[in-house]
């Protein structure tokens, strides 16, 4: 009998630990419970871009302290049913008003007001009158009405909608003016340090303090790596003394409010790149990096560009995937400048992040986690981990399809 008890003893803990040895192996394997994929497995699947199951990084392009790695992916996705906020403000197919300004036709021919009425700095109304939903994301700059505002979220508008109370971000403290009733699209997004606040902390004092840019207040404007002494052409370009190509120009780390006041009352965040000292140094440095992206990106064959991730000097700091090749290539003009814009208003460095860096960076949060959903039209999620935070935005309709990924190293 004694023998026979242990006997069943000893069958129970072989299966026991033959379980748990199963378990700890699938633990393991499954991607969605790892605590963290090997760095190697980026480029080759382990990380997956948005809408894609297959990606790589490619070799790092680099100009001045500015460092982009392409994403590239051998699958593309069809996206063709969404439309995007500059085109279809400017087609009329979208209608962006402060509130209390917009007035809906009712069915006898007349119009009525909303239920909402009066301008609200944080808060615009969006009616979608296009036939495709409509893709909005954080940081994307309107110009009009009272002041320039920024998208404050990724989200999809599906078409049909009744009039949206759209949540905003400003970026003109202290300016409100009896502008045009109506807002237009400015072809721009807000660089880095600010997108974020308005991304991921979603706070108008904080979007405020980055474009003042409060961590390192400048007292003057300085357009110079230093106190190198040289001459500006044409172009935009620096040259030495002695006719040697010198340093891209650089706002300096908290000037970006002295641009933005210098020239008008307004405190437009458009006078960044348009103000004549500053705006020929994002067209230079832009075209710098363009002309380096397209040589590297020119020879690929059965892949295409999807995203990008992003250092300034040795730090990873940003990235931006979307996808299709077709939503990348029209966000991307609008991008490549906030990033310049970004490493412009940043230290220069000689240090220079990695490809082994990048893909670090990628490396899924796997901290907290957050979700909103609208039924039938997208799903919005959110990881954040220690100083990292990385967001998704999903379609719902007419099929699944994660449309827009960002992450971002958070500056505090």
């Amino acid at each position: 009998m004694r023998r026979n008890n242990e006997r069943t003893f000893l069958g129970f803990t072989v299966t026991g630990l033959i379980l748990l040895m199963g378990v700890l192996l699938m633990w393991n394997w499954n991607p969605k419970t790892s605590a963290s994929a090997p760095a190697s497995a980026a480029g080759s699947g382990g990380n997956r871009a948005p809408g894609q199951q297959g990606w790589r990084l490619l070799d790092p392009i680099r100009y001045e302290n500015l460092t982009i790695f392409p994403v590239v992916a051998s699958q593309d996705a069809d996206t063709s049913d969404f439309s995007t906020l500059d085109d279809a403000l400017a087609s009329g197919e979208a209608v962006v008003t402060e509130q209390g300004n917009y007035m809906r036709r009712t069915r006898d021919g007349g119009t009525e007001s909303p239920a909402y009425s009066g301008a609200q700095v944080n808060q615009l109304v969006l009616v979608n009158r296009g036939k495709k939903p409509l893709i909005l994301l954080a940081g994307e700059v309107i110009s009009g009405g009272k002041q320039d505002r920024i998208i404050g979220k990724d989200r999809i508008v599906p078409v049909g909608a009744p009039p949206l109370p759209l949540d905003v971000f400003c970026v003109e403290h202290g300016c409100w003016t009896d502008g045009s009733a109506k807002f237009a699209g400015a072809k721009m997004m807000a660089h880095p340090s600010v997108r974020e606040k308005a991304a991921v902390d979603q706070d108008q004092g904080q979007v405020w303090a980055a474009v003042r840019g409060d961590a390192a207040m400048s007292s003057n404007l300085e357009v110079s790596h230093g106190a190198s002494a040289g001459t500006t052409t044409a172009g935009g370009n620096r040259t030495g003394v002695a006719g040697r190509a010198a340093p891209a120009p650089v706002i300096s780390p908290g000037s970006t409010a002295t641009i933005i006041a210098s020239i008008a009352p307004t405190e437009s965040y458009k006078q960044i790149y348009q103000m004549s000292r500053v705006g020929g140094s994002v067209e230079a440095f832009a075209e710098q990096v363009q002309r380096r992206f397209d040589h590297a990106t020119s020879s690929l064959k059965g892949e295409r560009v999807v995203g990008v991730v992003v250092a300034f000097g040795g730090e990873v700091a940003w990235s931006d995937a979307f996808a299709s090749s077709q939503l990348f290539e029209i966000y991307w003009p609008k991008l490549l400048r906030s990033y310049v814009v970004e490493a412009l208003t940043r230290t220069a460095s000689q240090e220079n992040a990695s490809l082994e860096d990048a893909r670090d960076f990628l490396r899924p949060a796997t901290g907290h986690y957050r979700e909103e959903t609208e039924p039938g039209v997208y799903s919005w999620r959110e990881s954040t981990e220690g100083k990292s935070a990385q967001i998704e935005l999903e379609a719902l309709a007419p099929k699944p399809l994660t449309l827009h990924g960002l992450k971002v190293l958070r500056a505090q």
